[in-house]
């Protein structure tokens, strides 16, 4: 990476308390930005290409094909202590914007000297579709989600969506992804303390979408666990399982105006995601010493889950 200039070296920290918040960031803005950088364009597309590839046109290739990968439903019991709640839609699909308007709040803000960190973070994303297509490819999976149309975004999810690649959550896996690497980034770069505001955002906007798709029944609270344990496989550097357990920590538990979970049911529900998550680990490490593929402890679940003709 180029060494900034003495310029970028001697500027005054903006004071966290004064820095922009990335929620602030336009999503097309930061398009044309990265899109405008020769450095930067043909990742992107790529990225983007990864996205459409591994996502939308696997999936609806798989659900107007049926038959071919094998579906269980990964719902579980806890599921219903979470309420159906339809204005947490908006938070739900956020989950693209977010880790978009962090990308283009770095550039903004560091200029050429971050063009690497994001370029890297553009790889990853992309790299981190095609780590979770590993799975869907040779087993899907799916959920007990009502058939909701009353808000035009629902509508938007039934028809883009045919919801069939649920274990594990790669909403989860991309906001997680999004939290870490920015940290990991802002460390590389020196400017933790500039930029401690915008961690601790990105941290809870994590968490804010992760419970959102509970909320609006995109996943089941195993999804979640799988999404967790992915991340560990996928960047053990920046999600170890100390840090899994610390983001379990946060879901549930944030003050709420109107707290949709209460106190005895987040505890249970975090409880549970946390034991499955480390089952999973286990499974890995047990596996390990005979060249176990990071999969086997995800198929083993999804064999063991009803297939979806049956409840």
């Amino acid at each position: 990476m180029t060494e900034p200039s003495s310029v970028e070296k001697t500027a005054p920290a903006i004071a966290p308390a004064t820095a922009p918040a990335i929620a602030a960031e336009s999503v097309p803005l930061t398009f044309i930005r990265i899109l405008s950088k020769p450095y930067l364009r043909t990742t992107a597309l790529l990225c983007i290409a990864s996205i459409f590839r591994n996502f939308f046109l696997f999936q609806y290739r798989s659900a107007l094909l049926p038959g071919r990968i094998p579906v269980s439903r990964v719902d579980h019991p806890l599921d219903i202590k979470i309420p159906f709640l339809p204005g947490r839609v908006n938070t739900y699909l956020d989950f693209v914007a977010f880790w978009v308007r962090t990308l283009g709040f770095l550039v903004r803000t560091c200029g050429r000297r971050v063009f690497e960190p994001v370029r890297n973070f553009l790889e990853s994303m992309g790299n981190l579709y095609a780590c979770a297509a590993e799975v869907y490819r040779i087993h899907l999976s799916t959920t007990d989600r009502p058939f909701y149309v009353r808000r035009p975004r629902f509508l938007l999810i039934h028809m883009v969506d045919p919801h069939l690649m649920c274990i594990p959550s790669l909403h989860v896996m991309i906001v997680i992804q999004t939290y870490t690497l920015f940290r990991g980034i802002i460390k590389g770069l020196e400017e933790e303390e500039r930029f401690t505001a915008q961690a601790e955002e990105l941290w809870q906007g994590a968490l804010d979408i992760t419970e959102a798709v509970l909320y609006v029944k995109q996943h089941s609270v195993n999804c979640i666990s799988a999404a967790l344990y992915a991340m560990t496989c996928f960047n053990p550097r920046l999600f170890p399982p100390a840090e899994a357990e610390h983001f379990v920590s946060g879901i549930f538990t944030r003050p709420l105006a109107d707290k949709p979970v209460n106190d005895e049911d987040g505890s249970v529900i975090r409880e549970h995601i946390l034991s499955l998550y480390k089952r999973f680990i286990a499974q890995r490490e047990a596996a390990a010493d005979s060249g176990g593929d990071w999969r086997e402890p995800l198929f083993t679940f999804l064999r063991e889950s009803p297939p979806r003709n049956k409840r």
